[in-house]
């Protein structure tokens, strides 16, 4: 059947070495080091003493990576035959956007017509590449390489225009990116999820489901999220108390948004077992919650609050939300990004509203923080739809609806590997609980 042609042997390779001969041929052309000289980077906050010290960002920047490659690789590998793909697919990915992303961001950041690299443009580089694993959850089991190669480079472009024009027209205070990474990544991956529904797995599919050791891995990956996302909210901070704001912020909401995650995710099951779906996750939205007014004088009880609400919407979204919008909706969310981004980078912006409101950010706007968070999902649901609709050309090759989350599809699988999983289907831990 042509709309399920999956060899990728010529049209992923042709697509990648493509895209990256022509990066390769735009770093020459305008890409050099920083040399301290005439630049202080504006792409979200300045940072007038990053040229001073050009390695004082890089312990921050080696926590980002660790999130990116690590964090969001493995939080994936819930799904029992999709592993490869999970971790793999992210690296591919993760890699060319921080490329793309260098260029897009460096567009309205030129130096006598040249893009300066340094710490905190990389660092910046690969928030950008969070928005597109972000979507990816969204769409992980249902798409092929080539889909998303495709959608990395048009994300990202549109991510760069809308960042741009919160930071540099609007004046909104981001620092945490709830607006402009996760609550758009969220929605640009629901509206590309929307334009590929697949009517045949409305009642779910054999592999759409985690085994004991695959949740085990995805754990490690909500880990190393939960670890380093202080540095993730405070690295382009303005240095110094506000940086340290930051990260105290980001430390007291995760840690208030484990405990109302663990208990809500009791009290929904009438056993009252945790689920583990709802762990992997939501324990981690109030790191994305408290981003936006991250570096602004919340107090400590305000970050707290912002955790423990974040805990409470993103578990009872997994537990009521997301099937509601498979259902009526059609938007089919593999990882529940609604629930872990969506919501709580809109509670982000929201709180980052209230705060500025309040007074708690020297020189803020709550008039410009609304508008932010309205142009971040204006540019996420018409730049997702627009970009779904692309993706859903029959050529780039997306699985049949019998072969989604299935490694097999695009990866060599080895055979006694298959014969485990196969064995294996029957303690699927997702869809198969215990009603007593």
């Amino acid at each position: 059947m042509a709309e399920y042609a999956t060899n990728m042997r010529m049209k992923f390779p042709i697509l990648a070495l493509i895209l990256e001969i022509i990066t390769i041929i735009l770093f020459a052309l305008f890409v050099v080091y920083d040399d301290g000289k005439g630049d202080h980077s504006h792409d979200l906050h300045s940072n007038d003493t990053h040229p001073k010290k050009p390695m004082e960002l890089y312990p921050m920047f080696q926590d980002v990576h660790v999130m990116i490659f690590i964090g969001f690789g493995f939080l994936m590998t819930f799904l029992k035959r999709y592993g490869f793909s999970s971790v793999g697919i992210n690296l591919l990915l993760a890699a060319f956007g921080l490329q793309w992303g260098l260029l897009m961001q460096g567009i309205w950041h030129l130096v006598d017509g040249k893009i300066k690299v340094s710490i905190f443009k990389i660092i910046n580089a690969d928030f950008s590449t969070a928005t597109v694993l972000i979507s990816f959850g969204a769409v992980l089991g249902k798409t092929s390489p080539v889909q998303l190669l495709i959608m990395t480079v048009l994300e990202i472009t549109i991510f760069s225009i809308n960042e741009h024009l919160v930071a540099e027209v609007l004046h909104a205070n981001d620092v945490g990116a709830s607006m402009i990474i996760h609550a758009y990544g969220a929605y640009f991956g629901l509206a590309v999820a929307r334009m590929l529904y697949r009517p045949a797995l409305r009642n779910g599919h054999d592999n759409d489901g985690s085994v004991y050791h695959s949740d085990m891995f995805a754990m490690i990956g909500t880990v190393f999220l939960w670890m380093f996302w202080p540095s993730f909210n405070s690295a382009i901070a303005d240095p110094g108390f506000t940086q340290l704001t930051a990260v105290i912020n980001t430390y007291l909401s995760l840690a208030a948004c484990v405990l109302t995650a663990y208990a809500v995710s009791s009290l929904v099951e009438h056993t009252g077992k945790l689920d583990m779906v709802h762990i992997q996750n939501a324990t981690l939205a109030g790191g994305v919650a408290v981003g936006t007014c991250a570096d602004m004088d919340i107090g400590p009880f305000g970050a707290m609050l912002i955790g423990f609400i974040a805990g409470i919407i993103s578990t009872l979204g997994f537990k009521y939300l997301s099937p509601i919008l498979a259902s009526n909706l059609g938007i089919q969310d593999t990882c529940g990004v609604h629930n872990l981004h969506g919501m709580p980078g809109i509670l982000g912006g929201l709180a980052g509203i209230v705060a500025v409101a309040f007074g708690k950010k020297k020189d803020g706007n709550a008039a410009m923080q609304a508008a932010a968070l309205a142009s971040s999902l204006g540019f996420a649901l018409i730049g997702g739809a627009v970009t779904g609709l692309i993706m859903k050309v029959p050529f780039w090759g997306q699985p049949p609806d019998q072969n989604c989350f299935d490694d097999s599809i695009y990866w060599e699988v080895p055979k006694e590997e298959e014969e485990n999983e196969e064995s294996l289907g029957h303690a699927d831990q997702s869809k198969n609980k215990a009603d007593v």
